[in-house]
């Protein structure tokens, strides 16, 4: 029973919908997360640890950076219908939609992916942006 009310809490917040919408296409690294969805390091890993409390994800690590996907193989007759119901929520959502269009024009997929240059932000200020390494 706890398994279960810990991953309907877990699927209760938008963001970790929105982290859900991501990594139904593909991995993603805790950077990609954050610059996709315009979040903190500190909100994506703790809803992307969340997620994975709850039984959704794996983890990955490759040197200082966390990889995260969906675990396919643990979600188990619980959990699958659960993510099916989540896929099938998201489709037409127009937010889910742009989240994910943003993902495919991120190209710092892979080592080092932390370490690229980020676009200048639409404000005045027009110097490169980098995200260091945590």
């Amino acid at each position: 029973m706890r398994d279960l009310v810990r991953a309907a809490k877990a699927l209760a917040d938008e963001t970790r919908l929105r982290i859900l919408n991501l990594l139904l296409e593909r991995e993603c690294c805790v950077c990609e997360v954050m610059r996709v969805l315009d979040i903190s390091q500190t909100r994506a890993s703790r809803n992307l640890n969340i997620l994975y409390a709850a039984g959704f994800l794996k983890l990955r690590r490759c040197g200082l950076w966390a990889y995260y996907s969906i675990d396919y193989s643990a979600l188990g007759e619980r959990l699958a219908p659960l993510l099916s119901a989540v896929e099938i929520g998201l489709r037409g959502n127009k937010v889910a939609a742009l989240d994910r269009q943003r993902l495919k024009k991120e190209v710092g997929a892979g080592p080092g992916c932390c370490l690229t240059p980020r676009e200048p932000a639409a404000s005045s200020d027009t110097s490169t942006k980098m995200v260091t390494r945590r």
